[in-house]
């Protein structure tokens, strides 16, 4: 279903996010959120989904924040969304809904991603982009703070000295230097990116249960806080304890044994464990 900012297309098991303002770059709007927000809960909720990828139509992924209301645009005084009497970022609702969403995430970065174009991938599992893509994480220079929790994210996934490096100087770089730095998995053509971020996802859906494949997602993501690896124990045995008893299981080793293609039933909409999502329990023993 198209929307005003963005259009989906189902190709196979993958559902393709495009963001549709050409002329404004794509630039990240409240409109835009919502919509994305919505469509991740359509996505999530269907079955036959089994992977989303992101992309932009035109020059630019993403090319940050709207700036068309000038000088107030980052004036949240009057936001009604708060915690803590301070305005909740956008940005940051949007990555924490993605971190926390179900099935694999591919970026497909296409031309500019800046300001928030670049921090929305950093929750999504594998980012690749063509060759004229560029970056850049230019607060500094607009005179405000990394947003989107992507002082939480990049330092997890490029380290400390890298993330400070491209933060504090906010300079845009390269396709090149992103991959130099592990910001983004591979460089390709224009032409052969979402191609590519197709196959890709193909290798997340293929002979693969799709309720394995979430609890995996969460389980890699959500152990990045934790201090102890009795805190993964704890997770892996609760995992092995309720699938082991699941169709899924019980058809992935006969499968194995029979010598043949898997053919998985449990849906993430129907078969998720009862533990899950375990960590927003409020004490976990």
């Amino acid at each position: 279903m198209n929307k005003e900012t963005l259009k989906t297309e189902k190709i196979d098991k993958s559902l393709l996010i495009t963001f549709t303002r050409p002329d404004e770059m794509n630039t990240f709007s409240g409109k835009m959120m919502v919509e994305i927000m919505e469509t991740l809960d359509e996505a999530e909720s269907d079955d036959s989904v089994r992977s989303v990828i992101f992309t932009g139509s035109g020059r630019a992924y993403c090319a940050g924040a709207d700036l068309s209301q000038g000088e107030k645009t980052f004036d949240w005084s009057k936001r009604d969304s708060k915690v803590n009497g301070v305005a909740r970022d956008t940005g940051g609702m949007l990555t924490l809904k993605l971190y926390d969403f179900k099935k694999p995430i591919i970026a497909a970065i296409n031309g500019s991603a800046v300001g928030v174009g670049v921090t929305m991938t950093l929750p999504m599992d594998v980012r690749i982009a063509s060759d004229n893509a560029k970056f850049g994480f230019v607060f500094a220079k607009r005179g405000i703070v990394p947003e989107a929790c992507s002082s939480w994210f990049l330092p997890r996934i490029v380290g400390v000295s890298q993330s400070l490096e491209w933060m504090m100087s906010g300079e845009v770089f390269s396709a090149e230097e992103a991959l130099k730095g592990k910001l983004i998995r591979e460089v390709t053509s224009q032409e052969n990116l979402v191609p590519r971020a197709l196959e890709i996802a193909q290798k997340f859906s293929d002979k693969t249960s799709a309720v394995s494949v979430s609890l995996t997602r969460q389980m890699v993501w959500k152990m990045l806080g934790e201090k102890h690896p009795m805190s993964a124990h704890k997770i892996d045995s609760r995992g092995v304890y309720y699938l082991g008893r699941s169709n899924d299981v019980a058809e992935g080793i006969s499968s194995f044994l029979e010598k043949r293609d898997p053919e998985f039933s449990d849906t993430v909409s129907k078969n998720m464990p009862e533990y899950y999502p375990w960590w927003k329990e409020e004490e976990f023993e």
